[in-house]
């Protein structure tokens, strides 16, 4: 009986952590070590783009702001950066399991979902991407910004927030997005750290070379 429970368990936490990826990996470096990140022209005009989930999240319930924004917030504070937040309504009010399987669907069909607003890209040089992990890599509606917005070119600092899976595949299909741009390695941090968590974003963007503002 204990075997049976015990198997069981590991079930439900297999579903529960479905959407942050195929398989649980470590963070990235620059969060959990002591190497220096790449350093960046911190001079140049920067701005945070990201896809934040609010709602039912996994591991910290129903919240009203998502994991992703509280980090991007952290960076603009920080960095005096500009934001462009991916909105988009698709996935209002779903619980998380419905939420996850959309998710896989969408990536397995190619789907671009739509967003709302625009931002002009070309008075920046430095790019933070941000998003939650959905089966490894970004949600598909980042992937519909990456193919209306060219940033090749540009300095792209990919950063996610997880629960098992760090940057997943988020760098890799990145670099593929855009070819010509300068990828940094990325930041990774739990999502149900990030609210506990702005010192060590700001220990990540102090190895970038940022001083605050």
């Amino acid at each position: 009986m204990k075997i049976f429970k015990y198997m069981m368990a590991i079930v439900a936490l297999l579903t529960a952590t479905a959407c942050s990826g195929k398989k649980a990996a470590p963070e990235t470096t620059e969060t959990n070590s002591e190497q220096p990140a790449q350093q960046v022209k911190t001079d140049k005009k920067a701005l945070v783009v990201f896809f934040s989930h609010a709602g039912d999240n996994y591991s910290v319930g129903n919240i009203k702001v998502g994991n992703t924004k509280i980090v991007a917030d952290y960076i603009s504070e920080f960095t005096g950066a500009d934001q462009f937040e991916i909105v988009t309504h698709k996935y209002d009010g779903m619980a998380y399991k419905p939420l996850c399987d959309l998710a896989k669907e969408e990536q397995q069909n190619g789907e671009l979902p739509p967003f709302e607003g625009s931002v002009d890209v070309s008075k920046y040089d430095v790019i933070f991407i941000g998003g939650p992990v959905w089966w490894g890599t970004y949600p598909q509606v980042m992937f519909t910004f990456f193919k209306k917005y060219d940033l090749n070119g540009k300095t792209i600092i990919p950063f996610t927030t997880h629960e098992g899976s760090g940057l997943g595949s988020c760098v890799k299909d990145v670099k593929k997005a855009y070819p010509k741009a300068t990828v940094e390695q990325g930041f990774s941090i739990y999502g149900h750290d990030v609210r506990t968590g702005k010192e060590r974003v700001e220990k990540w963007l102090k190895k970038l070379g940022y001083q605050g503002k």
